[in-house]
């Protein structure tokens, strides 16, 4: 089964694909709005794809089923991202990338951004791909089988934008210190932003958004 999505489409012809994945319970509706409010450059031809997560059980809310990019059965961080779930997801996420690809955008004018569950299967998926992306931006989130990177990734010069909420309560400030900890060791272009707000994206945090963005598909 391919992703259903949402999508904002490029203001010129479209050049450039960023691939954005929402939160657990969300879907890709959620982050549709910021699309606009970035208002990249036209001449960029930026296209947004805000795919849909799954619906499916998950164990820490009763097994009510919801939209998800994988099950999480524990609040403990080791055991948080559910790894079979991650990679299924993630191979969804790379069929999206690669009809981008075939449609004739190439790999380097590609962004994958994800915010909380969506920056674990963006932050698993994008150094594990057989073509090395435009970057990576990975909001409010952590890694999954941080211990596995060495020997699977296949890109490790990635630039990968990061942001973090120093009040959050769902995704510890620490987990997402560890991502980048991880990322930095294994000599990636990482950058690091914390604002002063919770599990959220906040108006500070799009401002610096839209910069790396243009920087990246410029």
């Amino acid at each position: 089964m391919s992703l259903e999505f949402v999508e904002y489409p490029a203001k010129a012809k479209h050049q450039a694909t960023i691939i954005w994945l929402h939160g657990l319970g969300d879907s890709g509706d959620g982050f549709l709005p910021v699309a606009p409010q970035l208002s990249l450059p036209d001449d960029l031809g930026v296209r947004f794809v805000f795919p849909h997560a799954p619906v499916q059980p998950v164990t820490i809310n009763g097994g009510m089923a919801m939209r998800s990019w994988y099950d999480i059965k524990s609040m403990d961080l080791d055991k948080r991202a559910d790894e079979t779930g991650v990679r299924e997801s993630a191979a969804k996420v790379e069929a999206l990338i690669s009809h981008e690809i075939e449609k004739g955008i190439p790999a380097d004018k590609i962004i994958l951004a994800g915010f909380s569950q969506g920056g674990v299967v963006s932050l698993h998926l994008a150094p594990r791909l057989e073509q090395k992306l435009a970057g990576v931006m990975a909001l409010s989130t952590y890694m999954c089988v941080p211990e596995k990177l060495t020997a699977e990734a296949k890109h490790t010069d990635l630039t990968v934008f990061m942001a973090h909420g120093s009040q959050d309560q769902v995704v510890p400030y620490g987990a997402g210190r560890h991502a980048f900890d991880i990322l930095s060791a294994h000599n990636m272009d990482v950058s690091w932003q914390e604002y002063p707000m919770g599990h959220q994206v906040c108006g500070e945090e799009l401002a610096a958004i839209r910069q790396w963005l243009i920087a990246r598909l410029s």
